[in-house]
């Protein structure tokens, strides 16, 4: 039995993940979905991208974590690959679902085509990204019940966690990893992400959907997660 410890991307909590949840219980695993400092339940909460690591760091420090499988889609990748380092031999597998692959002292925007406008969102909002409106999700594979979903329970992302740099404890090519590639979502996978792959550090994985599988190919993903949890 493995411990999944679930972190969504931004503007999501533990809820995004409603749909994986029962398929990878039912295989008889331990899964404990995250709502990150600042997001959904926890709205309100200060944080910086320091505390996200400590949330997942937390949670896979509980009694009986062992053989944790820690998942970080889209931003949550960027938390989730710093945590990987500081779980130790707990940590059998590290997979980031459409994850920007965190770079050491660097931030999260910096390497984004739109850093410069996010930023601009985030000071103009009281130091939160605000979500996205209903184009944003446009071409991603979500029926239009799903956007709604998505945007009515979705919250403003602390901004300092986009913009504090990155602190890796280790080399993401010491971790065992597997990197989802959401095909429909346009762009190739994270540049950093495709060389790991290309030189057979990491598992490189294609997934015919857009950049929110949790919720477009629930069951697809699930199979995924199970079977990288079994592959160690």
């Amino acid at each position: 039995m493995a411990r999944f410890l679930l972190v969504a991307g931004a503007w999501l909590g533990a809820w995004a993940w409603d749909a994986v949840v029962p398929e990878l219980c039912a295989a008889g695993h331990d899964v404990r979905p995250l709502s990150l400092s600042g997001l959904a339940e926890k709205r309100g909460v200060a944080a910086r991208q320091s505390t996200h690591v400590q949330d997942i760091v937390g949670e896979a420090a509980a009694p009986g974590a062992r053989d944790v499988v820690l998942v970080g889609h889209s931003y949550g990748g960027v938390p989730a690959g710093q945590a990987a380092g500081r779980i130790g031999d707990r940590l059998v597998r590290l997979v980031l679902v459409d994850a920007p692959v965190p770079v050491d002292g660097a931030s999260c925007v910096a390497g984004w085509p739109n850093g410069g406008a996010v930023a601009a969102a985030i000071d103009a909002h009281g130091g939160c990204w605000p979500p996205p409106g209903r184009g944003f999700y446009a071409g991603q594979d979500l029926t239009e019940e799903q956007i709604t979903r998505i945007m009515d329970r979705s919250t403003p992302h602390p901004g300092d966690t986009l913009t504090e740099p990155a602190v890796l404890p280790r080399p993401l090519s010491e971790i065992p990893t597997t990197y989802i590639r959401c095909l429909r979502n346009g762009a190739g996978p994270d540049a950093r992400a495709a060389e790991l792959s290309a030189g057979g550090r990491w598992r490189l994985v294609e997934l015919d959907t857009g950049h929110w599988p949790m919720f477009s190919r629930p069951h697809e993903l699930a199979r995924i997660l199970l079977r990288e949890a079994a592959e160690r």
